[in-house]
């Protein structure tokens, strides 16, 4: 299982790509945690707190399919690295200024939000140009997934960590500057530098004309959503509990079993169209969340919680090699940031869902929330599942260039076509 794992960190410039990623997305990736802290240290109400973190959440949603549509049209170093200083600046105005004039800290969070560059996107659009077999594509998708397991888990750990050593205006100016940092390994690279889209059709649409990607996006918004109302869910579910402690716990069993999802995932080849076999994933991850609703002891709890997690990074792995099969051509960064951007909604709407539910009806109407969010994803493949289906003739790409379809599919599909 290892063994394919490090034959892709072996590769040229793939561990530098991956690191650098990871890195460059940090700020991205413990902005609401970071945010919050420092309003509260400000003496700025939770409320507030909320209020900017979902500013720059929408700025974020906003910024990344218009930057990823930039990437496209004009090369990664171009976009990403003075998107990532801007970014970086806005988060840095916010903790010089502070809340002495609240229209200039929501406007540094929004411009924070919306700079943010795609960096998740671009990755993803390298990969076939720097690993070249389908396979080892397809093993760098689910090590790509894990690694976000492991640094939306390890993200916030390290902001704790500098506002208890310094303040929390040091971790928003550390945090940034280390993902300028990250941005700056990534463009400075051979593959970054040298990597150009395919010739696209001119088209105001992009990325969004074509009709299977939509299919993708509308069920990964559900996926989002069930994510989201989780992390609600769990806090009143702690609360019932009458210990903090039972939070951390439920999200860190939620991670492990993501990662240990993702690990089994990438490790073999999966035969079969990915479209189908993403339908099953989700299926497999719906089921994982129904029980969820039963609300049983903290043990028990942790341990359902742990299995809901396990199909997540699959699918969202299974994913990204679907958004390569479908995007048009010279559009896959821009695709790639639209799954990002719908996940993204998604996940607040399910945090705005989950909490009336609680109000309304308890900690286990919460968890329902996640269940039908589960469900209704399902749903959404199974009523989309002609247009989600594959051509048997798709378009010819150059092998490892971007958006090859030759290139970027799983193991038994060449050219469209079933081996």
């Amino acid at each position: 299982m290892a063994a394919g794992y490090l034959d892709i960190l072996r590769a040229r410039h793939a561990a530098r790509l991956l690191a650098g990623t990871l890195v460059g997305r940090l700020p991205n990736g413990t902005a609401p945690i970071a945010i919050v802290l420092f309003t509260r240290a400000e003496g700025g109400s939770y409320a507030l707190a909320g209020a900017l973190a979902a500013v720059y959440g929408l700025g974020t949603a906003i910024g990344q399919p218009l930057l990823g549509r930039a990437v496209d049209l004009y090369g990664q170093p171009r976009v990403q690295l003075p998107a990532a200083v801007l970014s970086a600046f806005g988060m840095a105005l916010l903790a010089v200024a502070g809340f002495g004039s609240l229209p200039l800290a929501y406007a540094a969070v929004a411009l924070a939000g919306v700079s943010t560059p795609p960096l998740e996107g671009g990755l993803r659009a390298l990969w076939p140009s720097v690993l070249g077999g389908e396979d080892r594509v397809h093993r760098a998708y689910a090590m790509d997934a894990v690694a976000q397991e492991a640094m939306f888990t390890l993200g916030p750990l390290l902001v704790t960590l500098l506002v208890s050593l310094r303040s929390p205006a040091a971790a928003l100016l550390v945090i940034n500057a280390i993902g300028v940092l990250g941005a700056l390994s990534v463009v400075l690279s051979e593959p970054s530098r040298t990597w150009r889209s395919a010739p696209r059709e001119a088209h105001w649409l992009g990325a969004l004309r074509s009709p299977g990607l939509l299919a993708l996006l509308g069920s990964f918004f559900f996926v989002g959503l069930a994510l989201g109302s989780i992390t609600v869910a769990a806090v009143a579910y702690a609360d019932d509990h009458g210990r903090e402690s039972v939070y951390g716990w439920l999200m860190a069993a939620l991670g492990l079993g993501a990662l240990i999802g993702g690990v089994v995932y990438g490790a073999r080849q999966w035969p079969g169209r990915p479209e189908r076999r993403l339908r099953v994933i989700v299926a497999l991850l719906a089921l994982g969340y129904l029980p969820l609703m039963l609300t049983p002891g903290v043990v028990a709890m942790t341990v359902l919680v742990g299995v809901a997690g396990v199909f997540l990074a699959p699918a969202v792995a299974c994913s990204f090699i679907i958004v390569d099969r479908h995007a048009p051509r010279g559009t896959v960064t821009e695709a790639f940031s639209w799954l990002v951007t719908t996940f993204g909604v998604g996940a607040a709407a399910g945090t705005a869902v989950a909490g009336p539910a609680v109000e309304l009806g308890g900690t286990a109407w919460s968890f329902a929330v996640a269940g039908a969010g589960g469900v209704a994803a399902l749903l959404v493949l199974l009523a989309t599942g002609r247009v989600l289906a594959v051509p048997g003739h798709s378009a010819v790409a150059l092998r490892g260039s971007e958006n090859d379809r030759n290139g970027a599919v799983e193991p038994g599909f060449s050219s469209g076509h079933q081996a």
